[in-house]
């Protein structure tokens, strides 16, 4: 069974990282990190009450055993080290500390260190900055990181699929981030086709 990292952190948006965790849960063991400061956000905007015992309760909302939470100041989780094996690692959504963080090599918390030990050791990294307009150090940020191979990959909806509610938009754009792994899905439907396969 593959194994991906997903990193949600403080940015508006973080059922955009909800809804990609229960996608990769249908292939993959997840390791999840999420910033402190996402719970009130993730309460506010899903009704989502997780920051009281949050592994017991992500683990209970999805009813599977494939997560493997962690709280971001856990720097002995197995994701700070380059020696954990995955297959890739997603920021979805993140915020422009985190990636100030991630593109100086600042490391100050897991999910930083997660995203540098990733970097180093040549893994596929998206990040989906949550935030416009971007600054011109936003924008140099992302370059930076988009010249040594991080994905940038913000969630700009598309509308060729013809969405009917908010959930198909949200789903066109965790579609989108999968694409960029190789992982199957059905989540919208592509240009030039008539419905949602992958042919």
């Amino acid at each position: 069974m593959k194994r991906y990292v997903l990193a949600i952190t403080g940015a508006s948006g973080p059922i955009f990282g909800i809804r990609l965790l229960g996608e990769l849960l249908k292939h993959a063991q997840v390791h999840l990190l999420i910033s402190h400061n996402t719970f009130p956000i993730i309460a506010e905007e899903t009704g989502l009450y997780w920051a009281d015992d949050p592994a017991e309760k992500i683990g209970s909302h999805f009813a599977t055993d494939r997560i493997c939470f962690f709280e971001d100041g856990n720097m002995h989780a197995p994701a700070a080290s380059g020696s954990f094996q995955h297959h890739g690692m997603f920021v979805v959504p993140c915020s422009m500390k985190t990636l100030a963080g991630i593109a100086s090599g600042y490391a100050n918390n897991l999910i930083e260190r997660a995203a540098d030990v990733t970097i180093k050791e040549g893994r596929p990294l998206l990040l989906a900055p949550r935030e416009m307009p971007f600054s011109p150090i936003h924008i140099e940020n992302m370059l930076k990181l988009s010249r040594i191979g991080v994905k940038i990959a913000p969630p700009v909806p598309g509308f060729y699929p013809r969405p009917d509610n908010l959930d198909q938009m949200i789903d066109f754009m965790v579609g989108k981030w999968l694409d960029q792994f190789g992982i199957g899905h059905d989540l919208f439907r592509r240009w030039g086709t008539k419905d949602n396969s992958n042919e």
